[in-house]
């Protein structure tokens, strides 16, 4: 019986969505945007930004869904937590990608001297949560 309820517990916890500020960045080569010019840069690092702003928060929410429902299901009734639907989706694989691609664009960034002072998707996210 013990092990059963440890195999539920392993299982209800497996299936909670990860915190998006512990998804670790993909590694995409700096040298898919070798021939992009400052300006192509640039532009490319405010989209991925605003795009990696966007699917954090949309993380964050259903992180913070997922908490809710497992200390509801915790105290009320167990069972209920078979039936968790989080878990890491394809937003949490396109967030690391983004990261990934964001570090790419850096590094050719610094390789040609750009001044480009973009903020890394770390920065913009927590800089959104302070606003709000």
């Amino acid at each position: 019986m013990k092990k059963i309820a440890m195999l539920a517990c392993a299982s209800t916890l497996a299936a909670c969505a990860s915190n998006p500020d512990k998804i670790d960045a993909a590694y995409v080569s700096p040298l898919t945007y070798k021939d992009y010019d400052c300006d192509q840069i640039a532009l490319e690092m405010e989209y991925v930004g605003q795009r990696t702003n966007t699917i954090y928060q949309n993380l964050k929410a259903e992180r913070n869904a997922d908490n809710w429902q497992m200390g509801i299901g915790l105290v009320l009734f167990w069972p209920t937590l078979f039936l968790l639907e989080g878990g890491d989706g394809p937003e949490a694989a396109e967030y690391a990608q983004l990261k990934g691609i964001f570090e790419a664009l850096r590094s050719n960034s610094i390789q040609k001297k750009c001044a480009i002072t973009a903020k890394s998707p770390e920065d913009n996210t927590s800089d959104s949560f302070i606003q709000l």
